[in-house]
């Protein structure tokens, strides 16, 4: 009787025959983890050296910052552990409040004024078809490219009452008490206008043109054209010009540092809270107390800039 055994199948390799989709599978799924390992490293090296700057010189200096402003400087004991002490005295110090008030008046004045001027430019240029539309954007755009100082020292000489040219053509004082607000706000309004004109007429340059013809098949006019179609199509555009003016307009710091020899009774140290605490680390070496109200000055920008989004996220695509 012949006996039967049972050998093992061949393997599929030795017969020749393909690798099971089993092993196919985990092989290509291995070559893919490499893959995405390789991508994540090379991504990580571009943002490597951003983010180097970013730690070395925002996150470490903020957290610096906000290590001594919780504490206070004493002659018999040196820097004492003071918790939250100094954030207290900015809250109570009227100086600090009168500087609130006073840039929060700034911007919801002239923060709508630069916007509306930035859109009226951008929408004149996109609906200008004429070879000077380029000149005008370039014209738009050069305040922008001054350096900020040497723009408010340009406007300082023109407001000058005794050696500018405007104080010939005007009987104003326009760095008196009543007047210098206004004029600061001129400064800021020149020099950041084309800045968002610019974002806003590249926001119009991505509209599809075959609007434009179809509402003037209907026969709207340019001026609907521009209020109706125009302007809420680019309302993401208008919410981030918007936010950036607001951002900035909270630290209003620059221009009246540098006005502020030509009129010291009319822009004081205390005129905005970032002067105000510009003025106490370097003029009077409180720098505990200057830490505490620079962080206080950010928690209303962050305050304010959220109100501002949660108020317009229904009308933009941010969110």
């Amino acid at each position: 009787m012949t006996e039967v055994r049972n050998e093992p199948a061949a393997a599929p390799a030795a017969a020749g025959l393909p690798p099971r989709s089993g092993a196919r599978s985990k092989a290509g799924g291995s070559r893919k983890r490499k893959w995405n390992l390789r991508e994540a490293a090379t991504g990580w090296l571009f943002v490597l050296p951003f983010a180097v700057l970013l730690v070395a010189f925002l996150l470490l200096p903020m957290a610096y910052a906000f290590k001594i402003s919780l504490y206070r400087s004493t002659l018999v004991e040196g820097e004492v552990f003071a918790y939250f002490d100094n954030y207290k005295q900015a809250f109570d110090d009227p100086l600090v409040r009168e500087g609130v008030v006073r840039v929060l008046i700034f911007g919801l004045i002239q923060t709508p004024l630069m916007i509306g001027i930035a859109l009226l430019a951008a929408l004149l240029i996109d609906a200008a078809t004429s070879r000077f539309s380029r000149f005008f954007r370039l014209a738009a755009f050069v305040p922008y490219a001054v350096p900020v100082v040497i723009g408010t020292l340009m406007w300082g000489f023109l407001y000058s009452e005794n050696v500018g040219p405007l104080s010939g053509l005007v009987n104003v004082d326009f760095l008196s008490g009543s007047t210098v607000l206004a004029s600061l706000g001129n400064i800021v309004t020149w020099q950041w206008a084309g800045y968002n004109m610019i974002v806003l007429y590249a926001a119009l340059q991505g509209l599809p043109r075959e609007i434009y013809e179809s509402a003037k098949m209907d026969g709207a006019g340019q001026v609907q054209i521009a209020l109706r179609i125009k302007t809420p199509m680019i309302s993401s555009a208008l919410v981030l010009a918007t936010l950036f003016t607001i951002m900035g307009t909270l630290q209003f710091f620059t221009e009246p540092l540098i006005l502020q020899p030509l009129n010291p009774g009319a822009i004081t140290q205390h005129y905005t809270p970032n002067l105000y605490a510009f003025n106490q680390a370097f003029s009077f070496q409180q720098y505990n107390y200057s830490a505490a109200i620079s962080f206080l000055l950010g928690a209303v920008v962050f305050v304010g800039s959220y109100i501002f989004l949660f108020a317009t996220r229904k009308r933009s695509a941010l969110r």
